[in-house]
C-alpha cells in the first residue's frame, strides 16, 4: 500500500449497505481488512474483501428502468450515509436523500444514461438480458462520472425521493419493462419539483441501540401537506408504533 494513497475497504457480500469502511491511513486500512475478514464484523459477507482506490468528488445514485434491451434513467439522487451531524458518525444504510441532485447536470445525466444503456445492450448480447431496475452508484470525479458499482434493485432511501417525482403510471412502466417495449412508454417525471427524505433512527445506530421505544408524532406528520411517512424497522404494538430494527 502506498502511504500517500487512500483506499476504500468493502465486504464483498451483502451487508445491508453498511459493509464499506473508509480508512484514512495505511494502518487504518490494514485494521479495516482485519475487521472485515478476521473479526467478521459483517459475517459471511466479509469472507471476500475488496480494496479500491479512494476517489474524490460528489457521489450520486442513478436508477434506471430496464427492459432487457434499453434503459431509461430516473432523476439522480444523493443519499447521506454517515450518522450524526457534520458526517461525524459511522456509515449506515442511508440517513436521508434528495432528488434531483443538482450536481448531476443535464449533460452528466445523459452521459450516465448512456452508460446504463450500453450495459443493458452488452448484457443482452451475451445472452443474459437484464429486466428490472439498475442502480448505478456514480462518483463525479474531476475527470468525469465514474462507476463505483451496480446494484440490481431500487435504492433505499433513494427510492423514497425518486418515485414521488414520477408522473407516468409506475405499473405501465413495469409492464413495459417485462414486455420488452420500454421505448413505447413516455416515462415522465415532474419538472421543477424536488423531494427529500430524512431517516429517523434510534440513538446508537448503526451499532448497538435500544429497541421497543415508542414512536410518536406519526399522525401529525402524515397529515402535513406534501409529507409521507415510510416505515422500516418498526412494529405495531396494538395502536402504538415502536422501533424494532434501528
Amino acid at each position: 500500500l502506498d502511504e500517500n494513497d487512500r483506499q476504500v475497504v468493502k465486504a464483498s457480500g451483502l451487508a445491508a449497505g453498511k459493509g464499506v469502511l473508509l480508512p484514512s491511513t495505511k494502518v487504518e486500512t490494514i485494521a479495516a481488512v482485519k475487521e472485515i475478514m478476521s473479526d467478521k464484523a459483517f459475517g459471511a459477507a466479509g469472507d471476500t474483501c475488496v480494496i479500491e482506490s479512494f476517489m474524490t468528488g460528489p457521489e450520486a445514485s442513478c436508477l434506471a428502468f430496464c427492459d432487457g434491451k434499453t434503459a431509461v434513467l430516473m432523476p439522480a439522487a444523493q443519499d447521506h450515509k454517515r450518522a450524526l451531524d457534520n458526517d461525524e458518525g459511522l456509515n449506515t444504510g442511508g440517513m436521508g436523500a434528495y432528488s434531483p441532485a443538482p450536481c448531476v447536470t443535464p449533460d452528466i445525466q445523459k452521459e450516465i444514461e448512456a452508460m446504463c444503456i450500453k450495459t443493458v445492450e452488452k448484457m443482452a448480447e451475451r445472452g443474459t438480458p437484464y429486466v428490472g431496475v439498475l442502480y448505478a452508484g456514480m462518483m463525479l470525479t474531476p475527470n468525469g462520472p465514474s462507476m463505483l458499482e451496480y446494484n440490481c434493485r431500487f435504492g433505499d432511501p433513494e427510492t423514497q425521493v425518486v418515485l414521488p417525482l414520477l408522473e407516468t403510471d409506475l405499473y405501465e412502466v413495469f409492464v413495459a419493462c417485462c414486455d420488452g417495449n420500454l421505448d413505447s412508454v413516455d416515462v415522465r417525471f415532474k419538472e421543477n419539483t424536488s423531494a427529500a427524505t430524512v431517516v429517523c433512527a434510534a440513538k446508537g445506530y448503526p451499532e448497538k441501540y435500544p429497541k421497543g421505544m415508542e414512536i410518536t408524532g406519526l399522525p401529525d406528520a402524515n397529515a402535513s401537506a406534501g409529507v409521507k411517512v415510510y416505515h422500516a424497522g418498526t412494529k405495531l404494538d396494538g395502536e402504538v408504533s415502536r422501533c424494532s430494527g434501528g
